[in-house]
């Protein structure tokens, strides 16, 4: 999903890009002891859930939730689901649904169970977990078989957004997107689940501000899709959140479904939705380890820095955090064809030759990152409400997307800061798009900056903050940087936050079957 290697445009110091991401090692190495020696409810529900546990109970509480809930309140957490769940296997003869729909009716415990040697209990783990990494594998298979026979858009991939709250709605937004040319559709998920400890079950027809993220629903816009695809005859992506408390498990859900791309940023719920810090590091190694194995690629969330800071004095902070995102994923072993690094173009257009600074920064960025799918944002900061300035200014960065080689082109919105966009809003945005595209399809391979210009600085300048920031990092720790509010201008607690107390050490016999099968640390 990547444009060949771009020439060295800025003539950036390649000594200087290397100790950038050394240094970006050493800080997410500082983290990596506590995430291999700690696991969460949430990975814990992932695994519960990858061994075929599903659905609700009378209540309305996801079986997965209902298996792991009694664990912790026996005191058992510690040994992981997966060798709790084997033991209770061997033991009851049953299956791991039929565990929890009858611990769930208090009709079994898992209290007291005898003790079995560890390889037994990792054979039957393996064993429980082989369908769904079957079924993951195979859903791969399907992709790229689909994607030689259909064929696929032309880079900038053109992302577009459907947000109705009703799967059955956004089925007939991204079906219009599709034909009007989009080759990306983003299921918005609705307003504050990434909060939520649980996974809603089901299809769901009401949400706010955007539609539940289930199962149900990845299943329902996958075959519309596939449907659609088949129609225009291109493969067509989607996309849908595996970011908040429940992350691995919506990393999980797109696994089995067979999603393309998946939101998930190493900070951005720290940050933004202020999830717990240690919570969030633990649930991205897994998460990202599902991505991985799956060939999901994965966005991360930089662009949002610069909604709250000053683009033009926080530019480097966007490249540090792509930086750290990329050793992040390195660690779960996702390679970098799957990772989606992202920026935006939020400088003031109002600041002198501020075309000139997106430039220098979207360049930066493809260059730092050459053979990474990089997601590009558009322009929201400065959206007055005007929808023709708007639309210049989208067609600005629909120009600089194409000029500076970008891969993941999400659309800007002429009605951006008026409504949530309707159909014929969209069609505009694409249209504008794939214009500019195709009137300026080599444009970049045809131009050089000047030596030492505006432009060739003001990156070399980004690239050193950069830097600095990276050993500031390193010297301070990542969770104390966190703390200081070094990204985004916003400070949050290693203490505090949502779901701390879903966070526990691992015991001595701690089973994760699906970190080896993954292709994760053995040591994990």
């Amino acid at each position: 999903m990547t444009r060949p290697y771009l020439a060295n445009k800025l003539q950036l110091d390649p000594v200087l890009i290397a100790e950038a991401r050394t240094i970006a090692n050493d800080i997410v190495a500082q983290v990596t002891p506590f995430i291999f020696s700690h696991s969460t409810v949430s990975v814990e529900r992932t695994i519960v859930r990858m061994f075929g546990v599903n659905g609700v109970n009378p209540e309305g509480i996801p079986f997965p939730n209902v298996l792991v809930d009694h664990m912790r309140e026996q005191g058992l957490i510690e040994d992981g689901a997966a060798s709790l769940i084997a033991k209770a296997c061997l033991h009851y003869g049953k299956n791991p649904q039929s565990l929890a729909e009858e611990i769930d009716r208090n009709e079994l415990s898992l209290e007291n169970l005898p003790d079995y040697p560890l390889e037994t209990l990792h054979e039957m783990a393996l064993g429980l977990a082989l369908p769904a990494v079957t079924r993951i594998k195979e859903q791969g298979r399907n992709r790229e078989a689909m994607i030689g026979s259909l064929g696929q858009g032309a880079e900038p991939y053109l992302y577009a957004i459907v947000a109705t709250g009703n799967i059955y709605e956004d089925i007939i937004q991204a079906r219009a997107a599709v034909h009007q040319g989009a080759d990306i559709i983003a299921v918005i998920r609705s307003t504050g689940q990434s909060l939520l400890d649980y996974v809603p079950y089901g299809p769901t027809t009401e949400g706010f501000g955007g539609t539940f993220a289930t199962q149900a629903n990845f299943s329902i816009m996958r075959q519309a899709l596939d449907e659609v695809g088949q129609e225009v005859g291109r493969y067509i992506r989607l996309t849908n959140y595996c970011s908040g408390l429940c992350m691995p498990e919506i990393a999980a859900m797109g696994a089995l479904e067979r999603l393309d791309v998946m939101l998930n940023d190493s900070m951005y719920g720290i940050i933004f939705r202020d999830i717990n810090m240690q919570r969030t590091f633990i649930d991205q190694y897994f998460s990202r380890l599902i991505n991985g194995f799956a060939g999901i690629v994965i966005n991360t969330g930089e662009d949002n820095y610069l909604t709250t800071a000053d683009a033009m004095e926080a530019a480097h902070t966007v490249l540090a955090s792509d930086l750290i995102n990329e050793q992040f994923a390195f660690l779960s072993g996702l390679p970098e064809a799957q990772q989606g690094l992202g920026h935006a173009m939020e400088i003031n257009p109002d600041q002198p030759d501020a075309f000139l600074y997106e430039i220098a920064q979207a360049q930066l960025i493809r260059e730092v990152f050459p053979r990474s799918p990089i997601k590009y944002m558009p322009p929201t900061k400065y959206m007055t409400g005007n929808i023709f300035r708007a639309h210049v200014q989208d067609t600005l960065f629909n120009v600089a997307s194409i000029m500076t080689g970008q891969s993941i082109h999400l659309l800007g919105m002429l009605t951006e800061a008026s409504h949530t966009p309707l159909m014929q809003d969209r069609f505009l945005s694409i249209e504008s798009a794939q214009l500019v595209f195709q009137y300026m399809r080599n444009f970049g391979d045809e131009i050089t900056f000047a030596a030492d210009g505006k432009i060739q600085q003001r990156a070399r300048e980004t690239l050193q903050a950069a830097v600095n920031m990276l050993i500031t990092i390193r010297d301070t720790g990542l969770f104390g940087a966190l703390e200081k509010g070094m990204f985004a201008e916003i400070s949050r607690s290693a203490s505090g936050g949502r779901g701390l107390d879903g966070v526990f050490a691992k015991g001595p016999n701690y089973l994760n079957p699906f970190v080896e099968l993954f292709g994760g640390d053995a040591n994990v």
